[in-house]
């Protein structure tokens, strides 16, 4: 680990885990961290030791760049849960990255964000140096029917299992998919009250359950380790391309969601095989990368057919001038009919 930038301030911080094939997704993040990040908190980039060359472009006073290997006791080497060893590894590295001693509050960030709006500790930190516990029911979640097959049902299953395991009984269930902050005192109790007496690491928590904002919420209602000031999340994410694409034909743009989020993320979990999707896409952009070729063709002939032969619109001329054609010619007959 090299020296350390801007640590003085050690109320909050902001955590970001990458490796290099989110190499451009960081460069986007930390490009819209250097325009907005006002007070110069301190940024801890945390990244595979082979990686660190690359990631030196990103070496800045606000910026940290931290190995990987920092946590490697931590770490594991094969798939858990259902996840890879990767995916696992960015988890725990958000878990235990209290135990550097660098920041009292951490907000963990994922590369596929991109913040869009001024910031400052005030948007993380609700006085001194307690931190905002960031809680929500997901309503909007649950009504949507494609994830509510692809993710909720199996996902909720999930979480249930850490309310039994820590033997929460409060209202449930109250959690964030991710950017968080993260309070050290919290994940310290978490550790000493909960992990060590059961002989566990982070990965055996993980293994039950690979949704560490979930462990760290539901332990911390459980236990009022800090008082608990809830917030709605402050990053709009979105969950799959239809949320995405609602955005885009509703016009809203990043100034829009500036209103009411600090950044945003197209999840790059669905997106990536569409390169670095941009919250900003044109319609058309995001249309063509989401909507399959023969949708658009079924789309692009019902609006055919409903301009010009359902609707009573100027267009009627060239209606009845073209239902005159399909009497006349062969086979235009069944073209206009199918639309």
């Amino acid at each position: 680990m090299s020296s350390l930038n801007n640590v003085s301030n050690l109320a909050v911080g902001l955590l970001i885990k990458s490796y290099a094939p989110d190499l451009e997704y960081t460069r986007r993040l930390m490009d819209s961290i250097e325009s907005f990040n006002v007070e110069h908190l301190p940024v801890f980039l945390v990244v595979p030791e082979s990686d660190l060359g690359i990631f030196s472009e990103f070496a800045h006073p606000d910026v940290n760049i931290l190995s990987e290997e920092l946590f490697a006791s931590h770490l594991v080497q094969e798939p858990t849960a259902g996840f890879s060893a990767g995916y696992i590894n960015q988890e725990i590295v958000k878990l235990s990255f209290w135990e550097l001693g660098l920041c009292e509050n951490y907000f963990c960030v994922d590369s596929d964000a991109e913040f869009i709006r001024p910031f400052t500790h005030r948007n993380f930190l609700h006085h001194d140096r307690v931190p905002f516990t960031f809680l929500t029911e997901d309503r909007e979640l649950i009504v949507e029917p494609d994830y509510h097959q692809s993710t909720w049902v199996n996902r909720m299953k999930s979480l249930e299992k850490i309310r039994e395991v820590i033997g929460y009984t409060g209202p449930w269930l109250f959690t964030v998919h991710g950017h968080a902050v993260f309070s050290a005192k919290v994940l310290k109790s978490f550790v000493t009250d909960f992990l060590e007496p059961r002989g566990w690491d982070y990965k055996d928590a993980l293994a039950i359950s690979p949704y560490e904002p979930t462990w760290y919420n539901t332990w911390l209602l459980h236990t009022s380790t800090i008082e608990i000031f809830p917030r709605e999340p402050i990053v709009k994410t979105f969950h799959n391309a239809q949320q995405h694409l609602e955005y885009q034909l509703r016009g809203i743009r990043k100034e829009d969601a500036a209103r009411g989020f600090l950044a945003v993320v197209v999840n790059s979990n669905y997106s990536r095989g569409h390169g670095v999707m941009d919250a900003e896409n044109s319609l058309k952009d995001t249309l063509a990368a989401y909507v399959p070729l023969p949708q658009l063709l079924r789309a692009f002939g019902f609006k055919l057919r409903r301009d010009i032969f359902i609707r009573r619109t100027p267009l009627r001329k060239l209606r009845v001038w073209l239902g005159a054609l399909a009497l006349k010619i062969p086979g235009v007959r069944r073209l206009v009919q199918s639309g």
